[in-house]
Parts: C-alpha cells; sequence; structure tokens
C-alpha cells in the first residue's frame, strides 16, 4: 500500500472517528472537482480535536497542475489543488491533524 492509500484510509479512520450520531449531521468532509482543473477539499474542524488549531495557509506551486494550497479558516481546514496533487493535500491535512492531537 503506498502512501496515498494510507492518507484515504487514515481520512476514512478520522471521519468514522467523528462520527457521535450528532457531528456527521452538521459537518463532514467534501471532495470535489475545480474547472482549473484541479481538487477542492473542505474538512469541517468544528467539535474535533483540531477545532482550536491553526494551520498558516501554505502555498506550493511546482507547475500549472502541480500545485497544492492548504490552510485553515474558521473551524475548516482547506485543500486546492491540481489533477494529481489529492493524495498530497490529504497527506497534507493527516500530517498537520496528527502533529495536533495526542
Amino acid at each position: 500500500m503506498n502512501d496515498s492509500e494510507h492518507a484515504l484510509d487514515w481520512l476514512q479512520d478520522w471521519y468514522a472517528a467523528q462520527c457521535n450520531d450528532d457531528w456527521e449531521h452538521e459537518w463532514g468532509v467534501k471532495i470535489a472537482t475545480l474547472d482549473n482543473p484541479g481538487w477542492t477539499v473542505t474538512i469541517d474542524l468544528e467539535e474535533t480535536d483540531l477545532e482550536e488549531h491553526e494551520y498558516p495557509r501554505h502555498d506550493v506551486n511546482r507547475s500549472v497542475h502541480d500545485w497544492v494550497w492548504v490552510w485553515t479558516s474558521e473551524k475548516v481546514f482547506h485543500a486546492r489543488c491540481g489533477p494529481g496533487n489529492l493524495a498530497e493535500a490529504l497527506t497534507l491535512f493527516r500530517s498537520w491533524a496528527t502533529a495536533k492531537t495526542p
């Protein structure tokens, strides 16, 4: 299993751990496509162990199709990335989240 598969497995486990018969009705994880092309990821942090932690904006621009931007604002983790960078964006979330929680 490669690192990107680990990131997706980890995100699934993180999501499941947040579900408490309440959180999932109000908050969640959204992954969609952008038209430039690329991906957008929005992960609600409200009522999680991460809600009080900040991820300062971090932009990596390698080329027109190889880029990733991540940040938090208003208790939401945001990622935007190129068409081949979704796993990288999820890995950045995992790295940040695991560093901020026990």
